[in-house]
């Protein structure tokens, strides 16, 4: 099942050298496990909440490939030229498919709630 890393980045009103090759290298750590951009620091258009910052959503094969390419020597030894500049929350988590139903999952739960 597909999987997703998606990133909440805070970042300084000027961004340091680091980040900047953070950026040029991260491709590198991502090609070997089929991760892919799907969206890369576009500002979202707020329409509930509040939403400082910036959001990266990356594509990979599975959950397990996501782990994978993050416990990487390759991207533990860039991570920190972000992480040591740019404040932010990164998650990995693993997609629906499009055989989801929500109001087969809605009743699944209030079934579950009702016991």
């Amino acid at each position: 099942m597909t999987a997703y890393g998606i990133a909440h980045l805070r970042p300084a009103d000027v961004l340091a050298e680091e980040v900047f090759e953070y950026m040029e290298r991260i491709q590198a750590t991502l090609d070997p496990f089929g991760g892919k951009f799907l969206v890369h620091g576009a500002a979202p258009q707020v329409v509930e909440g509040e939403w400082p910052g910036a959001l990266v959503m990356i594509e990979f094969p599975s959950l397990e490939v996501a782990r994978e390419w993050y416990d990487s020597p390759a991207y533990q030894e860039i991570v920190h030229l972000r992480a040591d500049h740019m404040p932010g929350d990164l998650i990995l988590i693993e997609g629906c498919g499009p055989e989801h139903d929500s109001a087969a999952m809605a009743a699944g739960l209030r079934a579950l709630q009702a016991v």
